[in-house]
């Protein structure tokens, strides 16, 4: 990471987080692990989001707080106080780290892991999760699409990056190849836009007043680069021209 990103990843955030994707081949291809947050409490009320919570000081066991051995510690045990499934953190699979808008309520920088769901029944905590479902990626963004389910901006993300894969062995491997892409985000257009560290509007404080207003963002004719998440429909439309993310 360049001096320029760590300014922008580390300075604001409040602590440190960790979400786990569980995967496993289904009959119609791989599927991933979403759970319902309760409606009327906690984080991201009433959104499905992937197994996970805050690093702990019990997590690090010394380490820095913010570091990878305390965020694969933490999604160890919370995927088991959430689902009731026991991970090997070494198999953990590291793929993307998030650093939320400086708008957000709760600043939390989150590595995201991926991992063959293991065996075992699934126990949910039903303070923490109503419900919870195996879905393909394309299901879920779908169901989405057609507004019966809630997902943050991180979550839908990642279900698009891994709608292409044929199989949780060909997820991993393409997982396993690539570094910790850093998301590190910025809100506008009123909480309607996400923009991400590469696009070329992420620092220019003026450029979306200035910008050709009859050439949309996600038309082929848009000056710069771009990497963003739209998100004033449905369904969202994410626009990647550098080939970011995962």
């Amino acid at each position: 990471m360049n001096s320029e990103l760590e300014s922008l990843t580390n300075p604001a955030a409040t602590g440190a987080a960790a979400t786990v994707v569980l995967l496993r081949d289904g009959e119609r291809g791989v599927e991933v692990l979403l759970a319902e947050r309760p409606r009327d409490r906690g984080s991201f009320p009433g959104a499905w989001v992937f197994p996970g919570g805050a690093v702990d000081e019990a997590d690090a066991a010394g380490d820095p707080l913010d570091g990878i051995d305390a965020a694969r510690r933490a999604a160890v045990r919370e995927t088991f106080e959430e689902v009731g499934l026991v991970l090997d953190g070494d198999e953990l699979v590291p793929f993307s780290h998030w650093t939320p808008p400086a708008n957000a309520p709760k600043r939390l920088t989150t590595t995201f892991f991926a991992v063959r769901v293991p065996d075992g029944e699934l126990r949910l905590a039903p303070d923490e999760v109503e419900a919870a479902a195996w879905l393909r990626p394309t299901d879920a963004l779908d169901r989405h699409a057609g507004g019966g389910m809630t997902l943050w901006p991180p979550t839908w993300v990642t279900l698009h990056g891994l709608s292409h894969a044929a199989s949780v062995d060909e997820a991993l491997a393409e997982l396993r190849s690539g570094s910790v892409t850093p998301f590190v985000a910025k809100a506008v257009d009123d909480g309607q836009m996400i923009l991400w560290q590469e696009d070329d509007e992420f620092v220019a404080e003026h450029k979306r007043e200035a910008r050709d207003p009859s050439v949309p963002d996600d038309g082929p004719d848009a000056d710069g680069n771009r990497h963003r998440l739209m998100m004033d429909r449905l369904p969202w439309i994410y626009i990647n021209t550098l080939g970011a993310g995962f």
